[in-house]
C-alpha cells in the first residue's frame, strides 16, 4: 500500500444547480469512479459547514458573495451559503461511488475558520488528521481529483507536497471556479511546488 486516491468535495452544492456550482462539476464523476476501481486506498473529503459559518457572505452585513474580507488567519473569500451540515447540498453527488471510500474527511465544520485543504484549516496550522492517517497506513503517493481545482484541490495539493508526499493531480478529473484569475495562479503555484499535473 503506497498510493491513495483523494477525491475532493464532489458534493451537490459544487455541481450544476448547487449553491456554489462549479461549471461542469458533475462531468468528472464517471472518471473518478473508474479510478476507484484500481485505487489502493480511497479518501473522500466533504465540506461540512455550520449554518452560520463565518465564510458565508450572509454572515457579514452588506457583503456580497465572492467579495473579500480579512479574518484573523488572513484574507478570506466570502462565499454563498453552501454545504450546510446535513443538507442535500452537502451530500455527495448521487452517482459518486461513496461505498468505495476507506475514509471521509469532513472540513470547514468550525464556525470561525474556513478549510480548503484536506490537511489543514485555513490558518495553515490546525490539522484535520489526514496526514496521520496516511502515514500510519504507509501511504506516500497521492493522486488528487475533484472540486474545485483553484481552491480546495489546489490547497490540498500544496499542503501534501509541503508535507513530503508525492503528488499527482489529474486535471481532466477536476473543474475550476476561476475567480479573478485564480485558476492560472493555482496552476503556476502547483508547478512551482513540483506537483505533477496530468490528464491535460
Amino acid at each position: 500500500m503506497t498510493q491513495a486516491l483523494i477525491v475532493i468535495d464532489v458534493q451537490n452544492d459544487f455541481c450544476p444547480g448547487g449553491a456554489l456550482a462549479v461549471p461542469a462539476g458533475d462531468e468528472i464523476v464517471p472518471g473518478i469512479n473508474a479510478l476507484m476501481d484500481s485505487a489502493q486506498a480511497v479518501i473522500l473529503t466533504q465540506d461540512w459547514h455550520p449554518r452560520d459559518h463565518s465564510s458565508f457572505a450572509s454572515q457579514h452585513p452588506g457583503a456580497a458573495p465572492f467579495g473579500m474580507t480579512q479574518m484573523p488567519y488572513g484574507p478570506q473569500v466570502l462565499w454563498p451559503d453552501h454545504c450546510v451540515q446535513g443538507s442535500q447540498g452537502a451530500a455527495f453527488h448521487a452517482d459518486l461511488n461513496v461505498d468505495r471510500a476507506d475514509m471521509i474527511i469532513r472540513k470547514g465544520f468550525r464556525r470561525e475558520i474556513d478549510s480548503y485543504s484536506a490537511f489543514f484549516e485555513n490558518d495553515r496550522e490546525t490539522p484535520t488528521g489526514l496526514e496521520g492517517y496516511l502515514r500510519t497506513r504507509g501511504i506516500s503517493k497521492l493522486l488528487l481529483v475533484g472540486l474545485a481545482t483553484d481552491f480546495c484541490v489546489n490547497f490540498t495539493a500544496l499542503d501534501a507536497a509541503r508535507l513530503g508526499f508525492s503528488v499527482e493531480l489529474r486535471l481532466d478529473l477536476c473543474r475550476a471556479i476561476d475567480l479573478d484569475g485564480s485558476l492560472d495562479q493555482a496552476l503556476a503555484g502547483m508547478k512551482a511546488a513540483k506537483i505533477r499535473l496530468s490528464g491535460v
